[in-house]
């Protein structure tokens, strides 16, 4: 069904004149910034979005004389600091305030000291604060700069340092928080240590910082990785007139003659008073939340431990536990008399959470936390306890993310009372977590999946905005990076809601999830994020309804099944205009999210996104279309009963923050340079003189050999669509030898037709000799002809990448065409280079033609040109069965670009074209494909199309074996296609060798011979009691060969035989995990492409 525009939202907008603007691309800029967008000190003041650290680098910048930013790359710890700076934006000390970005290494910091401490040093500004903008990574190197400032502080200005704790974990590339680097420091250096817990108290406490500066070194330290970065409406924020203001009235305040000769504590203690009397705040140096008189109480430090903590502790409270929250705000002084006087008398048990660098001093009994040692030591020796509580030390690692389950676990630990109460249980947690934090009637939460490279990456930031049009609304929204998965993945948490939110931890129960690519669905569970009854928005282009079950992971439907979800699709391609310009996909998601999401307000709503993305007349005609781009599946009920026992659990749910920015893909193009035909000559006469050789390909690093076709036939009809054939060629004396498993590479040649017409139209002379440097080893050099090289060596018939329409644009005369290929080269172009990439297929020949200013020489085409590469191909014969020759098992790749032009793939019509007798060159490359050592262990076998080949020779093997009587375990052969008639390739083959005993079973699965579909998994799930025979009983090993899309509905199949094997033997196991050690046991290989 198609969803139709609302109709609920009074008077048609449409009658409102428009004026006509161009549209814009939202970009983002810094996750640091609010949106992703900059903003002016100026503007920062009353009702504003923003995010922790813009706020933090304002009161920095406001009321510093200078800043030393210790950001590392990526991070943007000081991008708007610097931008301000750049801009001449003015402190409130009446000029730009001074911002120097640094190294980070050894004796950093030491600029600082030598600034303060100089000759020349205007002693004007000797009260005026001196900033650090800093990662806690980088605490390590400034620590000697920072131990000398300690020792000279009387003398020295206000010093305060806003740290970001975020540091690489070891060992990983994942990006953690990171409290351990710094309450290191402050305990050696005597440094005061103030925390934030949320966005909407971070600029107070920088503030704090800045004035607890004035009487000791002071470190502000925020969550670097999740809360730091999400931006969220702050209500009360002060301007750069108020923060000066009230600076200096909270300093003349506590600066009176007769509160100096007082000990550190009761001067922090002071200022904290003074700070809330002037701001109207009720801020301590530890709070206390939660039951008046608790059995059990959780001190923690750190700003999603602190605001988790006491959100967790109340909603659990109500179900009866008797618990409380000690949060720990300033650190350093650690004030004890008011830690005690806060902590409730009643109190039978004190947890301590605290942070250790891994998991490793977390196992470690030996050792203790910072903050447990602070928090033992004031229990221990206090005067005023009758009766010490208890301390544990619940100690987690830096990359621990906290949810509301893991916090409740925390508090599990200290109550022998369950503190979730399974009757208790709302339905929105059914299919999910069983702790909700927010109420889901008051708070709208939607998530974004997408590559990073999506033509709709930004497409969220931009919504959002939208969305924070309505001044009645409190919108927050946190993007994140992982940069490891599919090549770049962002997720992005949205929630909307009439009152300011605080959650710091991933959305739980999501209205509606957008997936941007249905690869996602196999690598993350996420419908564990989707709150029952939620919606699923599923981008998949060009997919027919009858199609749609196929490309969705079996664990995913029986999932979504049961949660009640809903499915809609989102298909582009169905608008025009979106079909011509890629660019506007960001928009038309724009206009899908809001129709599904929020239907009751699409109209104002698209206004909104029109404000913040430009041209209203686009915007709304793209929503006109809108229906031939979105439509609801329904979701069979017969889905919840797929036979999983797992369904989705064993993949994780979130992703892991590995960078603040996308990966960057562009690769740097290495020199090349070709030399004229003179020198060929040259080598070529002199051959000692030039050290020149005659060798076969000598510009690959591979050994190669020549052999020649002695059969080509197809094995598909000649009126079926798909080309499948066989290929054998004799090896002669070439030498050749393979084992079974590995793949044949074919280093092909270009059609002669296509190189002989780009002769003529480049005006090429074809038997100039020229000298080509080898891609691969730059020493090595090869002596063509410009036909030759165009047949053999240069990829003129590829597609081209990026840097080749930059390079292109160099030698461009013509200045559009020059303008055009430099867009198409940078990132304003990238939506149209995806469109020529992936719908035009274009070629460098294709641009070459396209844009004749550009000519350049044959030389340099060779220069910025790709070289050819060899296709490998799966060897689908055992060369103890044919020794003299080696075959493949192909599949023509053919299609019709837009133009109505045929295309081929390279390697497979090169093949397809050869005649008995041709000379090919090939070479040899490992594979993962190998048989098990015994010969009794049984082989289950999955080959979809062509991933067969492999197979054949898996099969050869075993019947030769047999042969030499030797003794063979089962076999179990499945394959997958779509018609019997037209491909059940080597057919024949496999049924006389299940006649003769070597083929044990064969599980043949034609989807579409059938009212029904079968795939390759209904055959395996047929078959379960062999498959659990002699893979699991007889230590069988499992091979996959083929596309990757049925990798996790083979993969479940696999775990349902593990879970209903361990069952049988009364056994507990994992599932998944046991996959993981037979893949360990080479017991579980799959060739997926």
């Amino acid at each position: 069904m198609h969803l139709q525009q609302a109709e609920s939202n009074g008077p048609a907008s449409e009658s409102v004149e428009r004026p006509e603007k161009p549209l814009k691309e939202f970009l983002q800029e810094s996750s640091s910034l609010p949106f992703g967008q900059r903003i002016q000190i100026s503007s920062i003041g009353g009702p504003t979005y923003l995010t922790v650290q813009t706020l933090v680098q304002q009161v920095a910048y406001t009321l510093s004389d200078r800043l030393w930013t210790y950001s590392p790359e990526t991070f943007d710890l000081d991008v708007a600091v610097k931008g301000w700076f750049r801009d001449g934006a003015y402190n409130a000390h009446g000029y730009p305030t001074n911002v120097e970005s640094m190294q980070i290494r050894q004796g950093a910091a030491s600029i600082a000291l030598g600034y303060m401490f100089s000759q020349d040093f205007d002693l004007t500004k000797r009260f005026t604060p001196q900033t650090v903008l800093a990662s806690s990574s980088s605490l390590a190197y400034l620590r000697s700069a920072l131990d000398e400032l300690s020792l000279l502080y009387a003398v020295a200005n206000p010093f305060v340092a806003h740290v970001a704790a975020v540091d690489y974990a070891g060992g990983s590339s994942a990006l953690v928080t990171d409290y351990v680097s710094t309450l290191s420091l402050v305990e050696e250096l005597g440094f005061a240590l103030v925390a934030s817990s949320s966005v909407y108290e971070s600029q107070h406490m920088a503030l704090f910082a800045t004035l607890l500066a004035s009487i000791v070194p002071a470190i502000h330290i925020y969550d670097g990785v999740n809360v730091g970065r999400e931006t969220a409406r702050v209500i009360d924020v002060l301007d750069q007139a108020g923060l000066h203001n009230n600076y200096k009235s909270i300093l003349q305040e506590v600066s009176s003659p007769r509160r100096k000769n007082v000990d550190l504590d009761t001067k922090v203690e002071r200022m904290l008073k003074a700070f809330n009397n002037e701001l109207g705040t009720d801020y301590g140096l530890f709070e206390y939340h939660g039951h008046s008189s608790p059995d059990a109480v959780l001190v923690t430090f750190g700003t999603a431990e602190s605001s988790l903590g006491v959100q967790v502790a109340s909603a659990i409270g109500k179900g009866g536990s008797r618990i409380g929250v000690l949060n720990v705000r300033v650190y350093r002084p650690f004030v004890e008399d008011e830690f005690l006087r806060l902590l409730p008398t009643s109190t039978k048990v004190v947890g301590v959470l605290g942070q250790v660098t891994d998991s490793d001093y977390v196992a470690d009994n030996s050792v203790k936390s910072a903050l447990y040692v602070d928090v033992v030591a004031a229990v221990t020796f206090s005067d005023n306890l009758q009766t010490p509580p208890s301390v544990v030390d619940i100690k987690y690692p830096r990359e621990q993310a906290w949810t509301s389950v893991s916090m409740a676990a925390a508090f599990q630990l200290l109550l022998k009372k369950p503190v979730i109460q399974r009757e208790a249980r709302s339905e929105t947690s059914k299919g999910g977590q069983d702790l909700r934090l927010l109420e889901s009637a008051s708070v709208q939460q939607y998530v974004f999946w997408d590559f990073d490279n999506s033509p709709s990456a930004n497409a969220p930031l931009a919504f959002s905005s939208a969305l924070a049009k309505e001044s009645s609304s409190n919108i927050t929204v946190k993007t994140r990076h992982d940069n490891l998965v599919h090549g770049g993945l962002i997720k992005t948490d949205v929630r909307k809601s009439k009152q300011g939110i605080d959650a710091p931890y991933a959305i739980d129960a999501a209205d509606l999830i957008y997936i941007g690519e249905v690869k996602l669905l196999q690598t993350f569970n996420v419908l564990l994020g989707l709150k029952s009854r939620g919606k699923i928005l599923l981008k998949l282009p060009g997919v027919k309804d009858e199609e749609i079950e196929k490309q969705l992971p079996e664990g995913f439907r029986k999932a979504l099944s049961t949660q009640e979800g809903e499915l809609f699709i989102f298909d582009p391609s169905g608008v025009e205009p979106v079909s011509n310009d890629p660019a506007l996909e960001t928009y038309l998601l724009q206009a899908a999210f809001l129709r599904v999401g929020l239907p009751t307000l699409e109209k104002i709503g698209l206004d909104r996104i029109a404000s913040v993305n430009g041209s209203p007349d686009v915007i709304w005609e793209l929503a006109q279309q809108l229906e031939h781009a979105l439509r609801k599946i329904d979701v069979p009920e017969d889905w919840k009963a797929i036979g999983i026992e797992s369904g989705t659990a064993g993949l994780p749910s979130e992703i892991r923050t590995t960078n603040f920015v996308g990966f960057n893909k562009t690769d740097d193009e290495p020199l090349a340079y070709l030399k004229d035909w003179k020198t060929a000559a040259k080598g070529l006469a002199f051959s000692e003189a030039y050290a020149t050789t005659t060798a076969l390909r000598p510009d690959l690093a591979i050994k190669t050999h020549t052999v020649r076709v002695m059969e080509n036939r197809r094995l598909t009809p000649l009126t079926y669509d798909r080309n499948i054939f066989h290929i054998e060629f004799d090896l002669g004396q070439s030498g050749l030898k393979y084992e079974i498993g590995e793949a044949l590479g074919i280093h092909a040649e270009n059609d002669e037709v296509q190189v002989e017409e780009f002769i003529r139209f480049y005006k090429l002379d074809p038997e100039e000799v020229v000298e080509v440097p080898s891609r691969d080893d730059a020493s090595v050099l090869e002596n063509r002809t410009v036909w030759q090289a165009l047949m053999q060596n240069v990829d003129i018939f590829g597609r081209p990448p990026k840097r080749f329409y930059e390079a292109l644009a160099e030698f461009a005369d013509d200045a559009s065409e020059k303008q055009e290929l430099q867009a198409l080269g940078g990132s304003e172009g990238a939506t149209e280079f995806k469109r020529r990439a992936e719908v035009d297929t274009v070629t460098y020949a294709d641009i070459l033609l396209e844009f004749p200013s550009a000519h350049p020489s044959f030389h340099d085409i060779v220069r910025i040109v790709s070289p050819m590469k060899r296709r490998e191909y799966s060897i689908a014969s055992c060369q103890k069965v044919t020794p003299n020759s080696v075959a493949l098992m192909i599949v023509v790749v053919a299609w019709v670009d837009p133009k109505g032009r045929d295309r081929f793939g390279q390697a497979t019509r090169f093949l397809n074209k050869l005649r008995v007798g041709a000379p090919v060159t090939v070479s040899i490359k490992p594979s993962v494909m190998k048989l098990p050592p015994k010969s009794t262990q049984p082989l289950i076998m999955a080959g979809l199309g062509t991933g067969l080949a492999p197979f054949r020779a898996f099969v050869q093997h075993r019947a030769w074996e047999k042969a030499q009587g030797k003794e063979i375990g089962s076999v179990l052969l499945y394959m997958g296609s779509r018609h019997q008639r037209e491909e059940y390739c080597y057919g024949e083959e496999w049924e006389a060798y299940q006649d003769a005993g070597v083929i044990t079973l064969l599980g043949r699965a034609f989807s579409r011979d059938q009212p029904q579909k079968i795939y390759i998994q209904d055959r395996m799930r047929q078959t379960m009691a062999d498959i659990i025979q002699a893979y699991l009983k007889e230590e069988g090993a499992f091979y996959l060969c083929g596309p990757t899309w049925p990798v996790p509905d083979v993969t479940n199949v696999l775990e349902d035989a593990i879970a209903q094997d361990a069952r049988t033997v009364g056994k507990r196991t994992d599932p998944h995990k046991e996959i993981e050690n037979l893949k360990d046991q080479l017991r579980y290989v799959l060739e997926v492409y």
